[in-house]
């Protein structure tokens, strides 16, 4: 017994000594870049991360509710939109790694309902002209934008108000009535960013594991990584931390919006389901150990491992697509070739943006909620190259690195 209780100690030094320190640079390259916008108010808050081999910049600067002059902090929610599919692209990751599906399966493999698909090849006031699909829909297909399916499923959409969502749908619902309308195009053979091709992967993830994706999600990476803050229906007490949402444009100050019609209140009932196109509530620190995890190649920092190194290599930091189509891999934009200046990663419709260098541990972290354009990106930019040009002092950085062969 008493070894026994020495060795679950030595485990758990072991635990603690894998938490990666981070060294603060004391740089404020992003702040600089910044206070104009926010000093004219067309910027309401926004959070800046820049990380370089151990030594990061963090900002954070103005408010997630100018009215109330609450001061934007990394552990505030916002949604991350369409940051959502790079984790349905990580659950199809361990699931390929685990040998329970491959990319070239055909997704009727796992939901027959895709068995015959129609293509739209010509439409006018009366008639629609549909030809039977002759390419074979593949699960690489439905995750890297290339199976031919619109953004959002009409079930999804709401028209009425001039577009937007009417609330959601649930994953197998979203599939089916996608394999029931015709596609836009021939599978594989073009490139259309899609929510529902999205669902679709997460729909596959519900009938290989017979779970619900959100609950595999959570289980195989959400509480891995710790990340406790991330859920699709956030709470009331998260809401009161919520990023708020602000109308810009490039000379008048941001203006308050109580929603957006793609993303309408409330936003934690009954009528919100999970979508793996766009769904997942966050925070700034939670945003980090999802994207250090994939910088890290599969390691979280906290010493957890979600997925092997050469699985995240091979069809998570490089494009799945036909070299002709342009980078994209499963739910993360990505290179077309692999090489020491390529990042992958993902943004979100409300601004949100992260992408890391996995060959030089790299990251850069990006936290806004605006409808509108930003004319704070190209600052933002030179900031970026300010902070990764600047001599990284790595003394007192953990020597742990979130790597093992």
């Amino acid at each position: 017994m008493r070894k026994l209780i020495i060795l679950l100690m030595l485990v758990g030094c072991l635990s603690v000594s894998a938490q990666v320190k981070v060294k603060e640079s004391k740089t404020t390259f992003a702040r600089e870049a910044l206070q104009p916008y926010l000093d004219k108010g067309s910027l309401a808050g926004a959070i800046s991360v820049f990380y370089n081999n151990g030594v990061q910049e963090t900002c954070c600067i103005g408010y997630s509710d100018v009215a109330a002059k609450r001061a934007i902090g990394m552990d505030d929610v916002f949604m991350e939109c369409s940051q959502t599919k790079g984790f349905c692209g990580v659950t199809i990751a361990k699931l390929v790694e685990d040998g329970k599906l491959s990319l070239d399966d055909p997704v009727s493999k796992y939901l027959p309902e895709f068995n015959e698909l129609w293509v739209e090849v010509a439409k006018n006031d009366s008639v629609r002209t549909l030809v039977r699909a002759k390419n074979v829909l593949t699960v690489r297909m439905v995750l890297n934008h290339t199976g031919g399916f619109p953004f959002e499923i009409s079930a999804k959409r709401n028209d009425v108000r001039g577009g937007g969502w009417s609330g959601g749908a649930p994953l197998r619902q979203t599939a089916s009535v996608a394999a029931a309308s015709p596609i836009m195009f021939e599978p594989g053979t073009r490139e259309l960013y899609s929510n529902t091709g999205i669902d679709i992967g997460a729909a596959i993830v519900e009938t290989v594991t017979g779970m619900k994706w959100e609950q595999y999600l959570k289980e195989n990476v959400l509480d891995p990584l710790g990340m406790k803050s991330t859920w699709f229906w956030p709470t009331d007490k998260q809401l009161a931390t919520q990023i708020h949402l602000y109308e810009t444009s490039e000379d008048k100050p941001a203006k308050w919006l109580e929603e957006n019609p793609w993303q309408q209140r409330p936003y934690n009932d009954s009528h919100v389901f999970a979508s793996a196109g766009a769904g997942l509530w966050t925070t700034a620190n939670d945003q980090l150990k999802f994207y250090k995890m994939l910088m890290n190649l599969g390691m979280g920092d906290n010493g957890v491992r979600i997925l092997k190194e050469e699985t995240v290599k091979s069809i998570l930091a490089v494009t799945t697509r036909p070299k002709h189509m342009g980078g994209y891999s499963l739910g993360l934009s990505a290179p077309v070739e692999d090489n020491e200046e390529a990042w992958f990663g993902h943004g979100g419709a409300w601004g949100t943006n992260c992408i890391v260098n996995w060959h030089k541990k790299q990251l850069r972290l990006w936290v806004v909620q605006v409808s509108g354009p930003q004319p704070w990106n190209d600052a933002v930019s030179k900031a970026a190259e300010k902070f990764f040009a600047n001599s990284v002092d790595t003394k007192g950085v953990d020597a742990f690195t979130g790597r093992t062969k």
